[in-house]
């Protein structure tokens, strides 16, 4: 950990600090940053769960709900989102009674590792740019592992790194310099889009990831590359 986690707090800790802090302005600074590409990824991610009609998703590290108020297209007849920034939840519940879709979708604080759901639980099982801030990485995979039904479905969408010139450099050079400088004046925290290329980086993403998700018990695994691989989803079943 360096200047972006305070070395008296937990990641855990850290991370929860943090997104409550932006929380005012991150649903913008996503769609301002990405220049609106985010909105692609999850519609892309979504259809792709929809192909096996889920009717109980959980979503993972919601944050405002984004990903949930999407997936509400697949018509499942539940959704649960948590999320340990209360402040995040709080601006994803307005957003749900805005849309009139507070029916279908809950959030809820929840931490991401120590889920309180019972085994078997969930058709399928979802996470947007959340899983490498989990402090422990396996363990939230097994958690999500733990609530899945037999032959429910796990998607994750995630950042990662691109590999070929010239998108490679030019990323580098944008998640380095030129947003935290913009997150930082946007949001008034200066870690926060500091933190964010730091954390990318040390992301095993690609077949490093699926070979995570593998040991953790998960089959038919995918790795599906966007917009030259700047973010990632990543696919993966639960064994009937």
């Amino acid at each position: 950990m360096n200047s972006a986690v305070e070395e008296n707090k937990s990641k855990k800790q850290q991370v929860r600090s943090m997104f409550n802090n932006i929380a005012h302005r991150y649903d913008f600074l996503n769609h301002f940053l990405s220049a609106g590409i985010d909105f692609h990824w999850r519609r892309k991610a979504i259809r792709l769960l929809g192909k096996k009609h889920p009717k109980s998703i959980l979503d993972v590290a919601t944050g405002t709900g984004d990903l949930a108020i999407e997936a509400r297209k697949i018509e499942p007849e539940k959704i649960i989102g948590i999320d340990i920034a209360e402040d995040m939840l709080q601006i994803g519940r307005a957003k749900l009674i805005e849309k009139k879709l507070d029916h279908l979708i809950v959030l809820e604080t929840g931490d991401s590792e120590n889920l309180r759901f019972n085994d078997h639980s969930f058709d399928a099982v979802m996470v947007a740019f959340g899983v490498r801030n989990f402090e422990d990485l396996k363990k939230g995979l097994s958690e999500m592992y733990r609530v899945l039904n037999n032959g429910g479905q796990v998607l994750i969408l995630e950042f990662s790194k691109p590999r070929k010139f010239p998108v490679k450099h030019l990323y580098n050079f944008y998640f380095k310099f030129i947003l935290p400088a913009l997150g930082r004046i946007i949001s008034g925290d200066a870690s926060a889009y500091t933190y964010l290329p730091e954390s990318v980086g040390k992301f095993p993403d690609g077949k490093d990831f699926l070979a995570i998700l593998r040991d953790i018990g998960f089959t038919n695994t995918q790795h599906i590359p966007l917009t030259f691989g700047i973010a990632s989803i990543y696919w993966g079943q639960k064994a009937t």
